[in-house]
Parts: structure tokens; sequence; C-alpha cells
């Protein structure tokens, strides 16, 4: 006849149903964080008792583990691990009182204590077991402290109240939670589902863990490992794990360790290919975020700033001020400061790669340079740093191969070359066609390629670089190395006046074509920056270069163009005819004609288009004065 142990019953702490239905149905975002949260805690369990073992030579802490046995016929799944258990008051404090943690305890008490090794503790919290009632219509706790010889049994259908007996047989050390599951959720007893579980949440658990005969949990938490001691072939095997893209390399990684002031290990990979550009639409994919080897969310975007949102990896940390769900944040102070301690990293090793490795970091800049640039705009605090990594092509094609750095820009520039030239179109060849090129063409001055509107308004808002204002070189703020300041303008129409190379009808002709114009441009003037063609359209100072606003006009159609100014150059050819022919004021309607159309000129070559139909029917005219004077007799 079998005597029947006594059976102990409590009461929850005050309040428990309400707490319990909340802990159970409303905390977690997912029913399989239940079995993320009893991992963790036979992990805990595990830990502990090695750590006891450190100082206590009798206790066999050799083969620690943690099995899941899943019973598909009873709906039970059980995990177990022959960690530290519980006494018989541990049980009334660990899992009798919400929010008491033996974990917290544990560390407290090892904080006093002059033993100082190091214990990685997951379930700091205190509630996680109670997830359990998410699964469970009933829960059963078997568990035999290291200290004890036979074990007690603790049991709860989660409505407020839980009993504790003694086994009918010695149970073995540690703690086994046998979860009777809520009809609905077989799918916790199918093996292929836990092992996806297992995998997503506990791969890096520092113990062994058995799914049936299979150890789920080997691959290698490569992150807490010293860079010296992982092989290529380990970050490699890692990547395609965060990626599940086999066979796919990256293109560099980063292997980052901080301990002060809080510590993490971290590993950051960068792909070789770059999704959006392939049109696949906005990367939205964060980093794994791991509390002590525990995953705590695989896609967190708060540890990076968005312009590195292409970046791959994991941070792993001791000190992430998580809420009992661990699913949500406390604070974002820590959070904060590990993202600036990343960024300036990564930051640093983009410095260090681009000099290093300069044809690598092309190939870099190539996939993801659109991308990062964002971080001029976004970044206040580095965007003097992120606009160092920034690589445009330019005129200097001896530089670099044509891919300039604004550095390098800056190191080859004169000392009295005061601004960077940039100059902006759809594609190099027609950006090489602008007039305004002439000028620097012929003082040999380099100047940055734009094919991208998106590079224009980065350094728009860039404005400068180490001194140096951004200036397109059809800004009516151009100055030009030797150029005198607008305070000296006076002096500047005395040496125009005096300068025996410009026929003093010249101002008769700009007069003539300002009253051709009338207000379509802000101004007519001579160019100081022509050298063959006779005309060109600028902005005026402080307008936005004409690309900048013909995207602007094709995304708001009630968008208005500045006005521009027309720049006359005095030796073209075309202009010294002109000249010479405004001596005779029956030639004012001619030349105020061809003003016309030397404005019209000037903004085909600038991509503005004309009126058509004006535009049309000088030409016409102008061909049949041409046909006039030819003669009709062969010779």
């Amino acid at each position: 006849m079998t005597v029947e142990s006594p059976k102990e019953q409590y009461t929850f702490q005050a309040e428990i149903s309400r707490l319990l239905h909340l802990l159970s149905e409303s905390l977690y975002q997912n029913k399989e964080i239940t079995i993320r949260e009893l991992v963790s805690n036979a992990s805990d369990a595990c830990d502990k008792l090695r750590h006891v073992s450190l100082t206590d030579s009798s206790i066999d802490a050799s083969d620690l583990q943690i099995t899941i046995e899943p019973n598909a016929e009873d709906k039970v799944l059980t995990i177990r691990d022959n960690g530290i258990g519980m006494t018989h008051d541990e049980l009334m404090k660990n899992l009798g009182t919400i929010a008491h943690s033996g974990s917290l305890e544990f560390l407290q008490n090892l904080k006093e204590s002059d033993n100082k090794e190091d214990v990685s503790l997951i379930g700091q919290f205190g509630v996680g077991f109670y997830s359990s009632f998410m699964l469970s219509e009933r829960v059963e706790v078997r568990t035999r402290s290291f200290t004890e010889d036979n074990g007690w049994v603790w049991e709860s259908t989660g409505d407020g109240m839980f009993t504790i007996t003694e086994p009918e047989a010695a149970l073995p050390r540690g703690t086994e939670i046998r979860l009777h599951l809520k009809k609905g959720l077989e799918e916790y007893t199918e093996e292929t589902r836990l092992k996806h579980i297992l995998k997503k949440y506990s791969t890096f658990v520092p113990h062994p863990i058995k799914l049936g005969e299979k150890h789920v949990n080997n691959q290698t938490p490569i992150w807490v490992e010293p860079k010296s001691t992982v092989t290529d072939e380990q970050y490699e095997a890692f990547y395609e794990y965060l990626t599940t893209f086999p066979g796919q390399k990256p293109l560099w990684h980063l292997h980052l360790t901080a301990d002060s002031p809080f510590q993490f290990h971290s590993i950051l990979y960068c792909p070789d290919a770059n999704f959006e550009k392939m049109g696949f639409g906005r990367m939205e994919q964060g980093l794994h975020l791991c509390a002590r080897r525990i995953l705590v969310q695989n896609d967190n975007k708060d540890l990076l700033p968005d312009y590195l949102r292409f970046l791959r990896g994991i941070v792993d940390s001791e000190d992430l001020p998580l809420n009992v769900s661990r699913e949500a944040l406390q604070d974002n102070t820590i959070f904060n400061k590990m993202k600036k301690v990343i960024t300036k990293k990564v930051l640093d090793y983009l410095d260090s790669f681009a000099t290093d490795d300069p044809l690598t970091y092309k190939k870099f800049y190539d996939e993801f340079g659109a991308v990062l640039r964002e971080g001029v705009n976004e970044d206040w605090d580095n965007k003097d740093r992120v606009a160092k990594l920034l690589r445009f092509k330019s005129t200097d094609k001896s530089a670099e191969n044509g891919f300039v750095s604004l550095a390098g820009y800056c190191e080859r520039a004169s000392e009295d070359q005061k601004q960077i030239y940039f100059a902006t179109g759809t594609d190099e060849t027609s950006i090489m066609r602008d007039p305004n090129l002439e000028i620097f063409r012929e003082r040999k001055l380099e100047v940055l390629l734009l094919t991208d509107p998106v590079d224009e308004y980065i350094l728009s808002n860039l404005r400068s670089f180490e001194d140096r204002d951004l200036v397109s070189i059809d800004s009516g703020d151009l100055k030009l190395p030797g150029q005198k300041d607008d305070d000296e303008s006076e002096e500047k129409a005395e040496d125009k006046k005096e300068d025996a190379d410009v026929p003093t009808s010249f101002d008769t002709v700009l007069t003539a074509i300002k009253e051709a114009l009338g207000d379509q441009v802000a101004d007519v003037r001579r160019s100081e920056r022509l050298t063959e063609s006779a005309c060109c359209l600028v902005n005026d100072k402080g307008a936005q270069s004409t690309t900048m606003q013909k995207v602007l006009q094709l995304q708001m159609p009630d968008f208005a163009m500045s006005k521009m100014i027309l720049e006359i150059n005095p030796k073209a050819t075309l202009i010294t005819r002109l000249c010479e022919l405004s001596v005779n004021p029956d030639n004012a309607e001619f030349i105020k004609t061809c003003g016309q159309q030397l404005y019209a000129n000037a903004m085909i070559s600038a991509g503005l288009a004309p009126n058509p139909q004006e535009t049309s029917n000088r030409v016409q005219d102008f061909m049949l004065q041409l046909a006039q004077q030819r003669s009709s007799i062969a010779t």
C-alpha cells in the first residue's frame, strides 16, 4: 500500500490571479517565448551549479545540459536541467512570489562575497517561469537541490493556488518542468517546431540542449571569443547562419568588444550586395540582440543609425535594461550609449578601410554609398566623419582613379582656393559639355562630377569641408583662386573698363540684350568663367544648382525655378562681331534678336527648354538671312 505524501497547499502572493493573467496572456508577444524563458532559467541553474563547484570539489558539474522532451500522446512538454535545483524554501520564494528572482538574489549574494568569478545569468526578472501558463493548463515542477537527497514537486493550474509535495522516490539533481499543454497547442510537442524555436532563441546557450538525441545548439558564439582565435571560415559560417544565405560571403566584418562604460560583444558584417540598389525596396532588417547569449530581438533597429542599416550582425550584452518580458527597454540611455560606441567603431573601421584598401572600399561604396551618405543629413555629431567617407567622380582622372574623396580634393587644391567646386548633370558626358567648365579646364582646377541629384543635396547640407565652401560651378557664389571679393566690385569694374582686349562697345551689346530679355533673367553680365563659348547661364547667389531645381520642379509641380543670370563672353567671335555691329544704331534690333537666341542656346546647354515656337521662328529667320546672302549663280 502506497502512502501518499502530505500535500501542502498555498496561496500565491496577493492579486496573483490578475498578475498571472497579465503575465500569461498580455506580457509576451508570442507563445513560443515560453520555451526561451524556461531554457534560459535552466541555463541559469546550470551556471549556478558550475559556480558552486568551483569551491566544492565534491560537486560534479562536468556534464551540465538541458533536455527537451515532447510527449505528443499525453500533450506534455518537459524541459529538464541537471543544474543547482531548488529547496522547499526556494520553491516558495522563487515560484510563489511574482517578480522575485532567485538569479537576482544569487548575483547580489555573489557581489557581497569574496568570490568574484563571472557568472552569466539571464533570468534576473523573476517572471519568465510564469509564461508557462501561456501554454499550459497545468504546470508541474519537479526539483531537487544539490544540497538535498529527495526533492519536491510544485504544481499549479494558475488559479491563484499552488501545492508542494514530496515525491514518491528521490528525484535526480536539477529541475524538471512539465507543461501540460492547453487544447490547440499540440504544435509544441512537434520536434520540427521545437527545433525551430530552440535554434531561433537559444542557439548560443552555453550548455548543450538535447532534443531527443539531437544536440540543437552546436553553433559556437564566436563573438565572445578573442578575435585572434576566430578563423575566416568561422566568421563566414556565422554570417551564413545570420543571413540564411548558403555560400554567400560578406564584403567585410568587424569584431567588437567594449568593457567600459558598459560591456558588450558584437560582430557586424557588410553584405557584398545592396538589395535596395537591386530594387527590393528599403532594407528594414536590424541586428540580432542578445542578453547573455539568449536572443532578445532578431531585428533590433535601435543599435545602429539608419544610414548604417545595411549592416548585419549580433550584439550581446550583460547590461541591457530590459523589461520583464525581455522584449522592450525600460531605459534608452544605455542603448543610446551603445549606439554611439558602435557607430564610432564602424566609422573608425571605414576610415581605415578606405585608406588601407581603396579598391575594395570603392566596391563597398559603389554598393552602399547611396545609403552611407544619408549620415551627413541624419547624424549631426558625425556628419564630418561621414563626409570624409564619401566618394565622387572628378575631372582629375589621375587622382584616385577619378574616384575621389573630399579630403583628397583639398590636398590637391592650392592654398588660395577657398571653395570645392562641383558640377551636376544627368551623366558625365553631359556635364563635360557644360560651358561653365571652360575656365576650370583652362586653369586646371578640379571639379567634382555629380550625376545623382542626391549628392548635390548632401553637399548642400554639408555646406563646407575643411574650411572650404562647396559650390556648384553654375553658382553666383563662385570664387576662383585669385579672384577679388565683392567688396572690391567697384575696383573690378574699373579694371574691366581698362581692359584693352574688351571693346567699349561691349557695354552697348549687354544693354541691348538686357532690354531684349527683360525680366526673363535676373541679370546679363560679362563672364569671367567662359573661355570659348559665347554665353552661359548661372544661378544667382544662394540659389541651388540648375539640376537640383529641375529635380524639385519634377517633384513639386508648383515649384518655380529662380531667375538666372546670362553671362556673355566678350572674347567669343560672335560677341566681338556684335560689338562691331553695335556702332551702327540700325543693328540694334538684330543684336537684341541675337541676344534672345543666345539666351535660348544657353537654356538648351543647361538642360532647360526655351519657348519652342519663338526659338524655331528665330532660327528660321537667321537661316533665311544667310540664304539671301548666298548667290544662286554657280561659279
